[in-house]
């Protein structure tokens, strides 16, 4: 029996709609932008071995800042919807953390005892002072740049924001595989940081990229690693860290 006409009509419109849905998949698919990292480990000084590739590849900042177009400016979330890095187990959670420029990130101090939270390297240059258990202190990253986080109380935490002027960011699995999402056509200059590699590496890494259909895979990234790379810091004075109390026990 032959449909009527309305029925006819339903039919194509529904059909339409799924080829939309489809088509915008498939579109915001390709707006994707992948590369792969490989951090390969740089031969130390007067040493002749080869240089090899190391097994874990993540924590590779990868970002697109265009050159075609403006970028908006980030909208400021609610409190509870802000980035954040928690202070937990005498740790930073995450260890590296990549914010647009503009972000403000909260410090909370879950830990049962003080902490605190400083950077005076680089990027945003701050000092969140003593806060107790359950306290939470904030940050705003209104300027682009790597701030290295420290506790002036505990020299084992660490931590690493990048503050980036540009939505187009990703960061390395373990794999070394970044995808960096909805990055439209357009030309781009590439950038690359990475917490173990010298400055003058990274900058050498630096490039002109053009974004297309394409060209939407930039194939492989080697990253040299530092082999004096060494996680050590000074306080926020300077010094070294005071040594932990000796725990001294009286004889009955």
């Amino acid at each position: 029996m032959r449909k009527s006409f309305p029925a006819r009509l339903a039919l194509a419109c529904w059909i339409c709609a799924v080829a939309m849905f489809l088509g915008q998949g498939a579109t915001a698919e390709q707006q994707s932008v992948s590369v792969r990292v490989q951090i390969v480990r740089k031969a130390a000084a007067k040493s002749e071995k080869p240089v090899a590739p190391t097994h874990d590849a993540s924590e590779v900042v990868i970002w697109l800042t265009p050159l075609d177009h403006a970028v908006e400016t980030a909208a400021d979330p609610e409190p509870g919807k802000r980035p954040q890095i928690v202070q937990k187990n005498k740790a930073f959670h995450p260890h590296l953390l990549v914010a647009r420029v503009g972000s403000m990130v909260d410090f909370p101090n879950r830990d049962p005892f003080f902490h605190n939270v400083f950077s005076l390297f680089d990027g945003k240059r701050f000092d969140l002072g003593l806060y107790e258990a359950g306290a939470t202190n904030s940050v705003r990253f209104d300027r682009a740049g790597v701030s290295f986080l420290f506790c002036n109380i505990h020299p084992e935490m660490s931590a690493v924001v990048v503050a980036v002027n540009t939505p187009y960011y990703g960061m390395s699995d373990k794999s070394g595989n970044v995808s960096i999402a909805n990055v439209p056509d357009g030309r781009y200059e590439l950038h690359v940081w990475y917490e173990r590699s010298l400055p003058e590496d990274l900058n050498g890494l630096a490039r002109r990229v053009q974004i297309a259909a394409g060209t939407r895979d930039l194939g492989a990234i080697i990253v040299p690693e530092n082999p004096s790379f060494s996680p050590t810091h000074k306080n926020k004075y300077g010094q070294d860290y005071a040594p932990p109390p000796a725990q001294t026990y009286g004889h009955p």
